[in-house]
């Protein structure tokens, strides 16, 4: 909306031009981001705590999380709403991409919601049911592929995918393209949660992801590194860094609030939206394969849960973990949970950089 209203201006007053770069308003975006989310956020805490909508935590889980009972949870509304307001204020909201972005975000995170809501009325650990937790997910994101499938008639979207490391292989997909597009989304959204374990690690995570997806994103929207760097060019994708700024505010702001001993807690409202919200960035700016190495910690800790769940079956009640996910294996073994959290940012660090190298390699 200020977009709209300074842009104008620069008509009658030089400064006003300044606003038209998407630097500056990714900046700002960012910055909006942690005002809002450190004016928002005591206010959500006490409200919670008012109401006491507490974090239930799994009888199966670690003891030493078993002190977390109570701690105010559904921290994922201010997440949300440090990311959307900012980008109402900074963004070009004539983008399809911003609009998608925040629609992402927004409708998994309703799904979350429902999930948390049922957990505080049933005291207990478990919301939804698995399969129709599922079956929400897949629907949403069959949803926003139909969308991404229909504009691309028009142009503002390709169907052609991208690999990294292979400069010229990008295979037309056409229909084919709205499977990938759901699986992509309904597993990101998934792997965030199940890594949502410890003080601070899940919204750490995602800022580092997110930072690397916003430089991502301003090379593909922009016309000379991406011809540079030899990834597709996605003219639309340039607005969408603001978005990607203020997402990347949100979740340092968050982290405020959510590190060790954490005051709140993000919520399945949290979890699923964040993970959806990078996948449908990396989507948009045709970098899905690229998001497998961006959001590389996530992925672990997947895989982590896939590889015991299947072992165990097959074994017939044998063990690969102490217990899965994965930061749980650690904290099983000994380390302290700061040092888990830590040391997966650090690990995540990699990963991010590493994708960023992987530009010059293609």
């Amino acid at each position: 909306m200020l977009y709209w209203l300074f842009v104008p201006l620069k008509e009658y007053f030089f400064f006003f031009n300044v606003f038209r770069y998407i630097t500056v308003r990714t900046a700002l975006a960012g910055v909006t981001a942690l005002l809002v989310s450190f004016l928002l956020g005591p206010r959500l805490i006490r409200m919670m705590k008012k109401y006491q909508v507490g974090q239930e935590i799994r009888p199966e889980g670690p003891q030493s999380h078993h002190t977390k009972k109570g701690t105010p949870s559904m921290g994922g509304i201010l997440i949300i709403a440090s990311t959307v307001i900012p980008t109402l204020l900074w963004g070009n909201l004539g983008n399809v991409y911003v609009w998608l972005a925040m629609l992402t975000m927004i409708s998994f995170g309703a799904i979350g919601f429902w999930d948390d809501i049922l957990k505080v009325r049933r005291h207990r650990s478990l919301g939804l049911k698995a399969r129709n937790k599922l079956l929400l997910q897949f629907f949403l994101a069959a949803a926003i592929g139909l969308v991404l499938v229909y504009i691309s008639t028009a142009g503002r979207f390709s169907l052609q995918l991208s690999f990294p490391f292979f400069k010229k292989w990008v295979p037309y997909l056409g229909w084919f393209y709205l499977p990938l597009i759901m699986f992509i989304l309904v597993a990101s959204s998934n792997a965030v949660n199940l890594a949502d374990g410890l003080d601070g690690l899940a919204i750490g995570l995602t800022f580092i992801s997110a930072m690397a997806l916003t430089a991502l994103t301003y090379i593909a929207g922009h016309a000379l590194y991406s011809t540079y760097l030899n990834i597709p060019r996605v003219p639309l994708a340039a607005e969408l860094t603001v978005f990607a700024g203020a997402f990347s505010g949100a979740c340092l702001a968050f982290l405020w609030f959510n590190c060790h001993p954490a005051e709140i807690f993000m919520g399945d409202v949290g979890a699923l939206s964040l993970g959806a919200t990078l996948a449908c960035i990396a989507i948009l700016i045709k970098q899905e394969f690229l998001l497998f190495t961006v959001a590389g910690v996530f992925i672990l800790e997947a895989l982590s849960v896939l590889l015991q769940v299947g072992y165990f079956k097959v074994s017939g009640g044998k063990r690969v973990f102490k217990m899965a996910p994965l930061h749980h294996h650690f904290e099983l073994i000994g380390w302290p949970e700061e040092k888990v959290v830590i040391r997966f940012w650090i690990l995540a660090i990699i990963f991010a950089l590493f994708s960023l190298t992987t530009l010059k390699l293609r």
